[in-house]
């Protein structure tokens, strides 16, 4: 899962050498850059979180609604955390991410999961695979959406679904104002007392950011032939999880 961050333009060139968080999202550079705060990731995304991410993976988790023999594709699932509750529900559930860091970290963790190494923009799956295909707080980290999107679309069987838990854009608008420009801008000041690499954390803020608000996304879902999108603010609009299914 993803985390969050804070003032003005804050660089990445300390630690990963990326020139700007919110440009060039090249895929060996991000990956490098999960690797290096893999066995850390889960705890300081609950402390920039305030705890919350526990509530809003519940919540897609309700959403996906797993059962037995349901086939899933957890894209971008890092440590297994957003894969282990589908699992547990009797899911079939393959947890994917292209950070080996955060495989090596996810298959100490939860070694009853299958960790599989995928580029979301290039699955090695066939289509019509899965019954459902979910991704949480990792579609803003690939270098191309829409591709990330279509694969999805690809290798999702027709009435399958599509889950993705992603960072938005808060709908009150003075708690908008201040959650853009003055919590995110904190949240770096945090990950610097508390994570070894908190230029990683630069990143996802100004990731965060720049992110599509939630109608524009889920036109960007349905505009590479996903139907049926909608989208369930939670905390707010602090995170959306859209829904959509395929034809």
């Amino acid at each position: 899962m993803g985390g969050f961050d804070l003032w003005g333009e804050p660089t990445l060139r300390e630690n990963t050498g990326m020139a700007r968080a919110n440009l060039d999202k090249d895929p060996e550079e991000v990956a490098a850059m999960f690797d290096g705060v893999a066995q850390r990731y889960d705890l300081i995304n609950d402390l920039l979180s305030l705890g919350r991410t526990h509530a809003w993976r519940k919540s897609t988790t309700a959403l996906i609604a797993p059962r037995p023999g349901m086939k899933i594709l957890d894209l971008a699932a890092g440590t297994g955390s957003s894969s282990a509750p589908l699992a547990a529900a009797g899911a079939q559930v393959i947890a994917s991410d292209f950070s080996e860091g955060m495989l090596a970290a996810g298959r100490a963790r939860h070694p009853d999961l299958s960790f599989v190494k995928a580029d979301a923009l290039n699955l090695p799956f066939k289509p019509a695979t899965f019954d459902v295909v979910t991704i949480s707080f990792g579609l803003r980290n690939t270098s191309d959406m829409s591709q990330a999107l279509a694969e999805a679309l690809r290798v999702t069987k027709s009435g399958g679904k599509l889950v993705v838990a992603e960072f938005s854009h808060p709908t009150w608008r003075p708690f908008r104002t201040i959650y853009m420009k003055y919590l995110m801008n904190a949240l770096p000041r945090i990950a610097r007392l508390s994570s070894s690499n908190p230029d990683a954390y630069v990143y996802l803020a100004q990731s965060i950011q720049n992110w599509p608000d939630q109608a524009e996304l889920a036109k960007a879902i349905t505009h590479v032939g996903w139907s049926e999108t909608s989208w369930k603010n939670l905390t707010g609009g602090v995170v959306a999880v859209h829904t959509a299914i395929k034809p």
